[in-house]
């Protein structure tokens, strides 16, 4: 699949999450706390595989000092996102 077209989607930012959303749903969102640990990330099932995750994680990265420590994966989805991303961090 292609990658994401950022600019037609509304970043909400709060001191801890954030999510990316188009005028239809909800894209994705990062849960984080202030010493980059990720807490919790979703990307919607229609929007997977298009740098959605990344591009969270991104920015992330930004707010937290450019470092960032994942929480022991949950779900499989999880744990191959995190296999994914070991060389990216």
């Amino acid at each position: 699949m292609s990658n994401f077209n950022f600019h037609e989607c509304e970043l909400t930012k709060t001191e801890d999450v954030y999510t990316l959303k188009n005028i239809n749903t909800t894209i994705g969102f990062v849960r984080f706390n202030n010493i980059g640990e990720v807490e919790y990330i979703f990307v919607n099932p229609l929007f997977r595989k298009r740098g959605v995750a990344k591009k969270l994680l991104k920015l992330v990265k930004e707010k937290t000092g450019n470092k960032i420590i994942f929480q022991e994966p949950i779900s499989p989805l999880g744990t191959k996102l995190l296999k994914s991303l070991e060389k990216w961090n």
